[in-house]
């Protein structure tokens, strides 16, 4: 457990926290690019780490994440017009680019050079992956964007979507960290194998489906994993072995990346990787943005359909990117199906995830857990994220944030003879006993 007090220093993400101030020297997910679809489109309001902001593609194609009120009296510029490179406020037309630079001040004489005194707070911005990414600390401390795996692939070869979910960014992201939660949540209690199989084909995005029965059995016969932990420049690989129908162990390798990326560890040779990225929009509430992709080969457009309906991590959303199961209509549990297809009578994965993480509140009350041997991806997350909070208030800069190239990682499964260590698990099924696999793309080794 944690005190009241580790507790608030943990999940407040705000400007002046320590670890909101942590969180900003990191870029991250400010919106998907699709939100913004056309050149002098209307703005779009957004909120990040507890500050309202907007966001807008100008005519060159760029977009730019400005605060929203016009330094002129305080008109909120969402209201203005995105006209030739620049938002124009609707008072009385000051028009600022994407830089925050007043480039225009109708209301001054021509020759006058107040304008150039004139500054819109603006941070800088990346579109990346089909995402648009924004930094929000110190200029001078800014960062490599994170080499995700993902980013690095050609873009039909991955899926981006994101959700709303209604609680602190931080207990969601532990609950992805938590593979033991695999043996309970998402369990499939039927005895029927046909009906277990025909669920998994409906919900995963596992393509091999002996493989899938397998391993989706070992994880319900086995509920107390054997973890095993291993620090890397990005962040943890947190590694947990189950037995199987014979002495081999049945590895599911996760990668946390710092500070608020997981790798889903599910992925056999062959199969679609997954993995998610937390935003926090306030202390209550955060986007969940999450991505599929595939290395070697093109997603088809039946598998972006499924993803678009729901499959695996994926959530099923409304057009304002909220999942179509959430807290206000108790997911649409189904206690019917929960006496014997589903562990939970919830349909989804994501959706699965999203109710019992709601469940432990706005923000989790953490001096009142118990934590148990299941826990220590847990421990090893809080002691890595606060402590680079703490180091960040005595003047050290978070290692992560200067390590992009690390983020190149793979997490997933295999199968192993039970003598084997974890590094030589690694090095069999990565080729690199952190999971790297930058080189494969001309990233330094």
């Amino acid at each position: 457990m944690l005190s009241k007090a580790d507790n608030e220093f943990l999940t407040r993400a705000g400007k002046g926290t320590p670890m909101g101030e942590m969180l900003r020297r990191f870029w991250m997910p400010a919106l998907l690019s699709e939100e913004l679809p056309e050149r002098d489109g209307p703005p779009k309001k957004i909120r990040l780490l507890g500050e309202d902001l907007l966001a807008f593609r100008q005519t060159d194609g760029r977009v730019g994440i400005v605060e929203p009120h016009c330094p002129h009296r305080g008109a909120n510029l969402y209201y203005g017009r995105n006209e030739n490179c620049g938002l124009r406020c609707s008072f009385h037309g000051w028009k600022f680019d994407i830089d925050g630079n007043c480039v225009d001040l109708p209301t001054s004489p021509p020759e006058s050079t107040y304008k150039e005194t004139i500054k819109l707070l603006s941070y800088p911005v990346c579109e990346w992956a089909d995402m648009v990414w924004v930094y929000m600390g110190p200029r001078e401390h800014m960062p490599e964007l994170p080499q995700l795996e993902l980013g690095l692939v050609p873009a039909g070869h991955r899926y981006v979507s994101k959700k709303w979910q209604d609680c602190n960014w931080v207990q969601s992201l532990e609950g992805a960290i938590d593979t033991a939660h695999f043996s309970f949540l998402h369990a499939i209690p039927t005895k029927d194998e046909a009906a277990r199989l025909d669920i998994l084909r409906k919900t995963s995005a596992i393509g091999q489906e002996g493989g899938l029965a397998d391993r989706s059995r070992w994880v319900t016969d086995d509920p107390r994993p054997k973890f095993r932990i291993q620090g890397h420049d990005a962040g943890l690989v947190i590694a947990a072995a189950r037995k199987t129908d014979t002495t081999d162990l049945y590895w599911r390798i996760a990668q946390y990346l710092a500070p608020n990326h997981a790798l889903v560890p599910v992925a056999f040779p062959g199969e679609v990787y997954h993995g998610q990225t937390w935003v926090p929009v306030d202390d209550t509430s955060c986007w969940i943005y999450t991505y599929s992709w595939v290395p070697d080969r093109p997603l088809t457009n039946a598998e972006r359909t499924k993803y678009a309906s729901g499959l695996s991590l994926h959530a099923e959303i409304d057009e304002h990117y909220v999942p179509k199961r959430n807290m206000r209509n108790d997911y649409m549990i189904d206690r019917e199906l929960q006496k014997t297809l589903s562990y939970t009578g919830i349909s989804g994965v994501s959706d699965q995830d999203a109710a019992i993480q709601d469940s432990q509140g706005a923000i989790q009350d953490r001096t009142a857990e118990h934590l148990g041997p299941t826990d220590v991806g847990i421990i090893e997350f809080r002691k890595l994220v606060m402590a680079a909070a703490r180091a960040l208030q005595q003047g050290e800069p978070p290692r992560a944030a200067a390590a992009a190239a690390r983020y190149a990682v793979r997490a997933g499964g295999w199968i192993a003879a039970p003598e084997k260590d974890l590094t030589t698990v690694m090095t069999e099924r990565f080729g690199h006993r952190h999971g790297y696999v930058g080189g494969e793309y001309g990233l330094p080794e």
